[in-house]
């Protein structure tokens, strides 16, 4: 396609009067316009035919094969050309879950290539596309600008963000820990599991003597005892609308993918056995729990397939549905969010009667633009009303997780930035404390 560039229209707009002035001093020159005229189309024809063709431009883009969520990767643009090209103005189409990139130029020399990086940022999960490539550059003379399209459809895997999971590693399972002998995966001391026997020094509790094995060495010995290693931890992801909705950046069901994945590591770790379910109107995913750490990569396919739902989020079927799975006491760890006290009633109700028989963690993402719009002073009335609605809706909040730990729910409502940590010292104190048996 063929179309004239601004330089063209400005040469046409400052000649168009400049030619009428012969024919103003003399009607006999009214010719010179035509003249005018023609030789600015003249031009404008022989800078399009200088011009490269757009069959001649050859493009390559090379797209990186993942990114994780809220990643920023680069498509790499690589134009050759027979003849060299001043400026050549490059423009992604990509899928709604990347963000657009900014267009960019780079300038083709002869004989090599101009390669030209542009950002790509995903910005949810799944598997995006980047759709065309659309190139546009100029004649030598700048009156005529030529573009072409390229079809490129290749898609590009967006994964949870792993990020958080590899600090919690370094910082729970680092070599200075381990250096330290500090191995937080034992918890000596305060558990039901019979780890070692000691000898006895005054101080120890006298019910832990081992009075037979004392009797074979002789000695008084203590029991030593840790927190129980292989119970059963359920990750439980909402995935409907409310999920969907974006909250630092990124959609909360990818903060909650996160916060999963970084406690299933832990789990795992710790030597637990990690399952994983998710549903909205209905079940969507279900993974049995299983131990080590070769259970992760499942995990992480299984959370990646995740996708996002516009339907209602039905907790009656769902958590129904979790209940009937279950065949031995867990701990199920329920991520969702809710809008207020009216719509979380069946969502409180569905967990109360989850909490009779597993041990139930309810995690919630909480917006700190929300709380700042009801601590913020007004300064007009607009702002006076958006504080007092934010300051219900906080008030709301606070009920409902007050009435889910009256019930027996144990509640972590926390920014993105710390839900992960607060969720990791829960499970933590949950494993001291002996509360899954």
């Amino acid at each position: 396609m063929i179309s004239p560039t601004r330089r063209a229209v400005v040469v046409a707009a400052a000649g168009f009067p400049l030619a009428l002035v012969p024919a103003l001093v003399h009607p006999a020159l009214w010719g010179a316009w035509l003249v005018c005229t023609a030789l600015a189309g003249l031009a404008f024809a022989a800078d399009a035919l200088l011009a490269v063709r757009p069959r001649s431009l050859r493009a390559e883009v090379a797209l990186p094969e993942s990114l994780q969520v809220g990643e920023t990767g680069e498509a790499v643009v690589a134009l050759r050309a027979p003849r060299a090209i001043r400026r050549v103005e490059v423009l992604l189409d990509v899928h709604a879950d990347f963000a657009p990139p900014p267009p960019g130029a780079v300038a083709v020399p002869p004989g090599a290539a101009g390669v030209l990086r542009l950002p790509l940022t995903a910005r949810r999960r799944g598997t995006p596309t980047v759709d065309e490539l659309w190139c546009r550059w100029t004649g030598p003379l700048g009156l005529a600008a030529r573009r072409t399209r390229q079809k490129v459809g290749r898609a590009v895997a967006v994964v949870p963000d792993l990020a958080p999971v590899r600090a919690a590693a370094f910082r729970y399972f680092g070599s200075r820990e381990m250096e330290a002998g500090v191995q937080v995966e034992r918890f000596v001391g305060g558990g039901s599991e019979f780890d070692a026997l000691v000898e006895w020094v005054p101080g120890l509790d006298h019910r832990a003597i081992s009075w037979k094995a004392s009797a074979r060495h002789r000695k008084l010995l203590s029991q030593e005892f840790r927190a129980e290693r292989n119970h059963q931890v359920v990750l439980a992801l909402d995935t409907g609308h409310l999920m969907a909705e974006p909250l630092a950046g990124l959609p909360r069901l990818d903060h909650a993918v996160t916060s999963a994945l970084l406690l299933s590591y832990v789990s795992l770790r710790l030597g637990d056995r990690v399952g994983l379910f998710g549903f909205d109107r209905a079940a969507r995913a279900w993974t049995e729990p299983q131990g080590g750490l070769g259970a992760f990569a499942r995990l992480r396919a299984a959370s990646a397939a995740l996708d996002y739902s516009t339907e209602e989020t039905n907790f009656t079927l769902g958590l129904t549905e979790l209940s009937t799975r279950l065949r031995r006491r867990s701990l199920v760890v329920v991520f969702t969010d809710f809008v207020d006290t009216i719509t979380a009633e069946l969502m409180v109700e569905n967990l109360a009667r989850l909490a009779r028989r597993q041990l139930v963690v309810f995690v919630a993402l909480r917006d700190p633009a929300l709380q700042e719009a009801a601590l913020a002073r007004p300064a007009r009335p607009s702002e006076l009303h958006r504080a007092v609605a934010a300051a219900e809706f906080v008030r709301e909040r606070e009920r409902v997780l007050a009435r889910l730990r009256r019930l027996g729910v144990q509640c972590v409502d926390a920014a993105p930035g710390t839900v992960s940590t607060r969720l990791v010292s829960r499970y933590l104190d949950i494993k001291r404390r002996e509360l899954i048996a």
